[in-house]
């Protein structure tokens, strides 16, 4: 047999390349539409149109910069957690379905609105120039051009407007808003017995028998969980960060390289008198705002103390008029460029001869200057130290991450060869299945411990294999000691089931006493002794708990008085006799402000209720469960 494949071997060959071949067509193909239908992939329909992973993704991605921008304490996996990447699905549906509403009922932006939003609404500032133009650096810095800034700015307004007109036709009656506000606020006045628990501990004497009855039939609150103690070690830059040669020749060159860096902005401060004057204006106007500048600029040189009163009364800048022409300090760009040049060319104090630009005819008085300083080697060399390390240890990464990750899983028996190898730090720790209160780090990563808690890293004691943990850090861990999740004998917590043995007694006799006393109070409500008066709402609570403050004020007090009876787990029993509803105590301003904050809940009700009749109407439809998918896409990163 094989003599004749020996002799045939061609012959062979060919026939399995005619097997193969088919295969690799059909199998290949379909993986590489695979790979490309994923990003295509719809998750979500609207109106027919369909919204892709890969825009999923991207929205998602621009949430998370935006609160990491906010925020920047926060924790990053909290932004990629499930739950967070299907709050961002939703926003992307919700906006959809709101855009395709206002195709559908022509609802359209002019121009003329658009500009009166982005010169008056107070959130625009920062982003406007002193004539109210658009600052284009700015626009750039946030990653977009004029032209996407404004169609962004028309579609949030367009898409407003959909839900603008439920939102502001809201009306508040009178009769709901009180009935609201007074299950918020009212006041009663009770009378009340407690029934305390610990005053019944000297009661109660539980016998042995007792105590293994109660472990017995609470045997899973008395068990120990499941646990490893761990040695393990972690790569990332800030190991690498120390092996990173830094000569001084190479602080100070790289000080020199980069000294813009180490050199405060220039900013100047000054004030302005504009004549206005459009680019395209006639001659004969242009001619006569010049010659008003010139007769300002005459006015001005005579008295430079008064500039500012003269350009409130005479600027056409409504921006800095009103502050005597005051810009406040600016640097380079921010200013249209006849008027940057003047600034900058001139010294504190003068006043500029007239400066024409695209706006009109300006006289611009410098008032100061700051900045332009160069902050000296020694004040940033320990910066520069640090930086030229990060750097150093980045392009280590690759490298040092490859010999981190092969070295555990080649030499599984022992971290002792990754440690020697990348001069790392042997840690260890006592971990569960769950993050313990308290850690932090590689510790905190499921990753990590599902690889700990694995057959390979319990049974045969092998490294785990190296899990990224982090931005640029990976992590292996090892199990010195696994001890599985065991019910704790009775003896060694013996005296733990007692206590709880006793405190459930204790409560026991507790609301015993205190359902015996709301018996009688239900027959004789003037009968005994209560504690009181008291006047108790939800804004003053007194001495009661929640759970009894609100099941004061759910009771039925219709008729007067009305006595309840309240099971406070762990604490004991508490009768109330409520003898007074009061009206809420708050002043008329507050209660008018109480009334705004409903009707603005109201209205987000009513909003909240058409967008889900729109969402009906044009038929959305989710093509995957948000959280799911999301926990899948998780597990699946590398």
């Amino acid at each position: 047999m094989f003599d004749f494949v020996r002799k045939h071997n061609r012959l062979f060959l060919g026939l399995i390349l005619l097997l193969i071949l088919p295969s690799f067509v059909v199998f290949g193909i379909q993986g590489y539409s695979g790979m490309t239908e994923g990003a295509n992939a719809s998750v979500a329909k609207v109106d027919g149109q369909k919204i892709t992973q890969a825009e999923w993704d991207a929205s998602h991605q621009q949430q998370a910069q935006r609160v990491r921008q906010q925020r920047p304490e926060i924790d990053p996996k909290l932004l990629d957690s499930p739950e967070a990447r299907a709050q961002t699905l939703d926003a992307l549906v919700r906006e959809r379905v709101l855009a395709v509403a206002s195709d559908k009922l022509h609802i359209a932006v002019s121009n003329e609105r658009l500009q009166r939003l982005f010169v008056t609404d107070p959130q625009f500032a920062m982003l406007r120039n002193a004539d109210n133009s658009i600052n284009k650096d700015l626009i750039a810095a946030q990653g977009m051009s004029v032209a996407a800034f404004e169609q962004r700015l028309r579609q949030d307004l367009t898409v407003q407007q959909v839900q603008g007109g439920i939102t502001g036709s809201v009306l508040a009656a009178a009769a709901p808003v009180n009935q609201a506000l007074d299950a918020l606020l009212q006041r009663r006045e009770i009378r009340f017995s407690k029934f305390s628990a610990p005053d019944y501990l000297a009661k109660v004497a539980p016998s042995d028998a007792d105590i293994e009855a109660f472990y017995k039939s609470h045997e899973a609150d008395f068990r120990a969980p499941e646990q490893a103690s761990i040695e393990y070690v972690v790569l990332d830059l800030a190991v690498l960060k120390k092996t990173v040669a830094v000569p001084e020749d190479d602080l100070r060159k790289y000080y020199t390289e980069n000294a813009s860096r180490y050199t405060a902005a220039e900013e100047r401060r000054a004030r302005h008198i504009l004549v206005q004057a459009a680019k395209d204006a006639p001659a004969d106007v242009k001619q006569k705002a010049k010659a008003k500048a010139e007769a300002l600029l005459a006015d001005a040189r005579k008295n430079p103390a008064g500039f500012a009163d003269l350009a409130k009364k005479n600027s056409d800048d409504p921006g800095s008029a009103p502050n005597g022409g005051d810009l406040d300090y600016f640097g380079r760009g921010a200013m249209v460029k006849p008027f940057e040049d003047a600034a900058f060319a001139m010294k504190p104090g003068e006043i500029s001869n007239v400066v024409e630009s695209d706006f009109g005819f300006h006289i611009i008085q410098l008032e100061a200057v700051r900045g332009g300083e160069k902050k000296p080697f020694e004040a940033v060399r320990a910066a520069i130290e640090d930086e030229v390390r990060q750097q150093g240890a980045s392009q280590k990464w690759a490298e040092a991450a490859e010999q981190f990750t092969n070295t555990v899983y080649e030499q599984a028996d022992s971290l002792q060869p990754v440690i020697d190898k990348l001069k790392l730090e042997k840690k260890t720790a006592t971990v569960r299945r769950q993050p313990l209160p308290g850690a932090s780090g590689p510790l905190v990563s499921a990753k990590l411990l599902d690889a700990i808690f694995g057959n390979d890293a319990i049974k045969n004691k092998r490294n785990t294999d190296a899990v990224e943990t982090g931005p640029n850090q990976l992590a292996s861990a090892r199990v010195v000691q696994h001890q599985p999740a065991r019910t704790l004998p009775l003896a060694e917590v013996r005296d733990a089931v007692r206590q709880r043995l006793v405190a459930s007694q204790a409560e026991a006799l507790a609301r015993k006493d205190g359902e015996a006393r709301l018996a009688q109070l239900k027959a004789d409500p003037a009968s005994g002794s209560l504690t009181g008066p008291a006047v108790v709402s939800r804004a003053q609570p007194g001495d009661l708990s929640r759970t009894a403050l609100e099941a004061v004020l759910a009771a039925d007090a219709t008729k007067l008085p009305a006595v309840v009876g309240i099971a406070l787990p762990g604490e004991g029993y508490l009768v109330a006799r409520i003898d007074k509803l009061m009206a809420r105590d708050v002043k008329p301003e507050e209660n008018e402000a109480l009334k705004g904050q409903y009707a603005q809940a109201w209205a987000r009700a009513e909003a909240e209720a058409y967008y889900r009749a729109l969402s009906t109407r044009y038929k959305v439809t989710k093509r995957v469960d948000p959280v799911a998918a999301a926990a899948a896409a998780s597990a699946n990163k590398p």
